[in-house]
């Protein structure tokens, strides 16, 4: 299997490398808005994975802290063109790693109806049944206790 490098994102330089994920895989496959995929959790207040693949952004995901023993995981995006690689997977485990490393003990995410199979794979379980409607898509809350190291 190929070799991705993985980022924690701490610089401008490499959010920008989400964002750009971002645009290409979800603003203009889905033709969500800039508006509205970009929101008040975007930021430095936010962390964000990027893998690169010979230093081109395949794959991201964010997570922001909920309170001082949760956090939400978002923006899970990667590229259609590198799907089915499983880097998706390999995304949500190192955020999960850094998240484990910052202290705290549960992951959240909102996960898409047709997402929910990938995350229950991972691990998460459904919070309360009920869907929201999370922007574009119809979503299922999902968490996961994180296992200390």
């Amino acid at each position: 299997m190929k070799e991705f490098e993985v980022l924690r994102a701490d610089s401008e330089w490499q959010r920008a490398g989400a964002y750009s994920v971002r645009i290409q895989g979800m603003n203009r496959q889905y033709h969500i808005s800039l508006r509205e995929e970009f929101d008040e959790h975007d930021g430095d207040q936010s962390k964000y994975i990027v893998l690169l693949d010979d230093g081109y952004p395949v794959a991201t995901c964010r997570f922001y802290e909920l309170d001082c023993e949760k956090v939400m995981i978002g923006r899970v995006v990667v590229l259609p063109e590198y799907r089915g690689q499983k880097l998706g997977t390999k995304v949500m485990q190192e955020a999960e790693s850094w998240i484990t490393d910052l202290g705290y003990k549960t992951a959240r995410i909102e996960s898409r109806i047709q997402a929910v199979d990938f995350y229950r794979k991972l691990g998460y379980s459904t919070v309360d049944g009920i869907k929201i409607q999370n922007g574009t898509f119809e979503c299922i809350r999902m968490e996961k206790i994180l296992k200390q190291q």
